[in-house]
Order: structure tokens, then sequence, then C-alpha cells
């Protein structure tokens, strides 16, 4: 089985709804994923599945949909693909932009930069951000 990491876009932050978090197990669970967890009312869930990563993301789009009313974004990944990016981001700019094209193709969205700069020194307040997310 692999383990998956799916990150919901704007649920419970004010863009697409409220999605009680034992909700969104129930859901999961329902697809037949195991050892279903969330963390907090994220809009994060974790879970194992032998399912492929495309399959997975139909599932939950297919179910969140119908639970919303109107489409939600879902990004998925395994847990060692997002493992695997979290512990290589440093303080230089091109991890930073790693990280935000990462989230933007996962969200089928173009990824847009705003620099201020190297971070070597530490991120300032504004250096990275995505664009067009409506």
């Amino acid at each position: 089985m692999t383990a998956f990491v799916a990150l919901l876009r704007a649920v419970n932050v004010g863009g697409t709804g409220t999605l009680p978090m034992r909700d969104l197990v129930a859901m999961c669970e329902h697809a037949g994923y195991r050892n279903v967890r969330t963390y907090i009312a994220s809009g994060n869930v974790v879970f194992s599945t032998r399912a492929k990563e495309s399959a997975v993301k139909a599932a939950l789009e297919k179910a969140l949909q119908a639970y919303a009313g109107k489409p939600v974004g879902v990004l998925v990944r395994t847990a060692d693909e997002l493992a695997a990016v979290t512990t290589g981001i440093g303080t230089s700019e091109g991890h930073a932009r790693h990280l935000a094209e990462l989230a933007a193709r996962g969200f089928g969205q173009p990824a847009r930069f705003a620099s201020t700069g190297s971070l070597a020194a530490g991120p300032p307040p504004e250096s990275v951000h995505l664009a067009d997310r409506s």
C-alpha cells in the first residue's frame, strides 16, 4: 500500500465551504482507503491505498463535488514525495519556487512569482506567492 497526502483547496478557509473532518474521513474510508487521518480542520488528509495517484485524485474530487455541490481542488502526492519536497526546502529562492510550482501544478494552475531577491538571509514577508487563484 502507498501512503498518500491529499490537500483540499480552500476547504474550511472561506473558499469552497465547510467540511467537517469526520465527513472527510468517512469519504476516504468509503473509497476504501486505510489508516485515514486528518489534521485539525485543515482539509488535509493522510491515508493508505493500493490505488494509483490519478484514481485517488479523481475519486476524491468526485466525492467532494457531490458533497459540496461544486468542484473542490485536490492535490494528491505520495507521503514520500511530500517528505522529499519538505526535506529539500532550504533558504534559497529556488527551493521556494520549486514548492510553489509543485503546489500550483497540483491544482492545475500556472505558478506566478513575485520575488524580492535571494532568501539566503531569511525569507522576506512576501517573497513568493501564487496568483490567479479563484
